[in-house]
């Protein structure tokens, strides 16, 4: 018993209500994008359905979050095709195993990382750069979707090149496409902007107006493949369809890659790893904090991690959490992972027996459920909300989409890392540095710019702000040169350090030759507020020893000691 996850061991019957009519509701909506993610994955639409599976019940045992909906999402649908697309031929058995690998690899990847407790890697991606990476394959998912919405066939490889391409197609367009195609996208952004208010207007309770709004992809399926059906668009108009799809459940298989493939998949699968955690893990937390309920991170990739394994094996790709899923499966009453089964078993049965009615579905509809998915995941509001705030960070997030749009996912990460650690770098060599002085009638200090307080003639009193380290050592020194190259009457220089967490060998270096050289200018230098630990690797230094009795406890006793030392009243 003590085997079973706890939601299942204290599960309450009053719950069971939510877990089924979410299950059902998220399953709804899950049709439609398991078909359309595959599509954007370059794998047959049942491989979207196998990921839409067993991935749910994994979860559901391992994973920490009571309301994130596992799955097939748009961004890792992306990056599977980014892997792949060079290896093998879209739809090929061949791509198809190498997706099953994929996902292997990426749920062992997820589950070293748990049992090793590194949790704490989703802090390595900023929200900027992860905003930016979304952003940008939000822009090449809807690009690529554009042939498929004018029912034009290219071969092209990147937005530009797509692009330029399409400029050239755009005589082949397929009229009856365009209209099927061009009226989803029409109804599905309409249906997002007015539908949930119309119904709330005709009396319907907000939060039921938001579920069915939700479902406007479903209609939209049911409908264009009625038509297509119905009308022999196929044959008479050439319309692209879904075609057979397999019925039957997934046999079980353990695609082991071969050495020759074991390379070329290590790096995407430990980028959609990561990306996949940290989009997830946002998800869950964000959901959590609505019913005072906790996420662990190390759980959730263990979780994670389960449900790309249960996907390798059962002949799916890369799943992840879904923000749009988890959202609805939350706002449908979902208070446990139970519903994630449910809509499994739902899953299943479709699968097992009502795979035939989607052979009519239009490829420019599950297009246009994507088109009108992604667009939401452009993220102007964080752009806006950093370029007001911190320009470095806005930066960092235009250079990852525009990385990710110019030169591809892989590119785009290590731009948008490299950038978040640029700025870092570059922030932490240039500290902010005050001029301090007392407020009045006080023991605080503050910045003499900022505020009125007292100061000392003759004492330069520096707050440093940051660690002292080999980038910024010499920048601090040229700094109080400075100061005492503008007053010559300067006898004393302190260093305020409350912020200075570690001075490491080279700022150890400069600041020794710093002392020296001010001793032989009859300037003295002491220390404030040292933190203990510096404290504990100074002690026995040349510096250290040089300072004795020079440092101090805090900047009102080493301020009161330049009083009576330099002689102030």
């Amino acid at each position: 018993m003590n085997a079973l996850p706890a939601w299942l061991r204290d599960y309450r019957r009053e719950w069971f209500a939510g877990d089924l009519t979410a299950g059902l509701i998220v399953t709804v909506m899950l049709i439609p994008q398991s078909l359309a993610y595959a599509l954007l994955a370059g794998l047959p639409p049942q491989v979207g359905l196998y990921a839409s599976l067993l991935p749910l019940v994994a979860y559901a045992l391992l994973g920490s979050s009571m309301t994130l909906a596992v799955g097939p999402v748009a961004v890792a649908s992306l990056m599977t095709a980014s892997a792949l697309q060079p290896l093998a031929t879209p739809g090929s058995p061949e791509y198809v195993a190498l997706a099953m690998q994929l996902a292997l690899l990426s749920g062992v990847m997820l589950l070293a990382f748990g049992a090793l407790r590194l949790g704490f890697l989703a802090h390595f991606l900023s929200h900027p750069v992860i905003s930016g990476f979304i952003t940008g394959s939000a822009v090449v998912i809807a690009v690529g979707q554009l042939p498929h919405l004018l029912g034009v066939k290219i071969q092209a490889h990147g937005v530009w090149e797509t692009l330029a391409a399409l400029v050239h197609a755009l005589p082949q367009t397929q009229p009856v496409t365009l209209a099927l195609g061009g009226g989803s996208v029409l109804f599905l952004w309409l249906s997002r902007r007015f539908l949930a208010r119309g119904l709330a207007r005709l009396g319907l309770a907000p939060g039921t107006s938001e579920l069915l709004t939700k479902l406007a992809p479903m209609a939209a399926v049911l409908v264009t493949t009625a038509l297509v059906a119905g009308l022999g668009l196929a044959e008479r108009a050439g319309v692209r369809i879904v075609g057979a799809v397999p019925q039957g459940l997934p046999s079980l298989t353990v695609p082991l890659p071969s050495l020759e493939t074991l390379g070329p998949l290590l790096l995407p699968a430990l980028l959609i790893s990561l990306v996949g955690f940290v989009e997830s893990v946002s998800v869950a937390q964000s959901l959590a904090l609505k019913r005072q309920e906790r996420i662990r991170p190390n759980r959730e990739l263990v979780g994670l991690g389960a449900a790309n394994l249960a996907s390798a094996v059962s002949g799916g790709y890369p799943v992840t959490g879904g923000f749009a899923r988890s959202v609805v499966n939350f706002a449908a009453g979902a208070r446990t992972p139970l519903a994630g089964v449910i809509s499994a078993a739902l899953m299943a049965l479709v699968v097992a027996s009502f795979t035939g009615l989607f052979h009519h579905l239009p490829h420019a509809v599950l297009a246009a459920t994507i088109v009108v998915a992604v667009t939401s995941l452009i993220d102007t509001h964080t752009l806006k909300e950093a370029w007001r705030y911190d320009r470095g960070d806005a930066l960092s997030l235009l250079a990852t989409a525009a990385g990710v749009i110019a030169l591809g996912v892989e590119a785009g990460i290590a731009i948008g890392v490299a950038c978040s650690l640029g700025v870092l770098v570059w922030r932490s060599s240039h500290p902010h540095i005050a001029v301090v002085g007392r407020v009045p009638g006080t023991e605080h200090f503050r910045n003499v710019e900022r505020h009125r307080v007292e100061t000392v003639p003759g004492l330069l009193a520096l707050r440093v702000d940051e660690s002292l380290y080999f980038g910024n050592a010499n920048v601090i020194e040229d700094r109080i040169e400075a100061r005492l190259a503008a007053d010559p009457g300067i006898r004393q220089v302190l260093l305020v350090c409350p912020a200075v967490n570690l001075i490491d060998t080279t700022a150890l270096g400069v600041l020794t030759e710093l002392q020296r050289s001010l001793a032989r200018r009859g300037i003295a230098l002491s220390l404030s507020e040292v933190k203990g630990p510096v404290m504990d690797r100074l002690r026995g230094t040349p510096l250290g020893q040089a300072l004795e009795g020079q440092i101090h406890l805090s900047t009102h006793e080493a301020f009161e000691q330049a009083r009576r030392t330099l002689g102030a009243v």
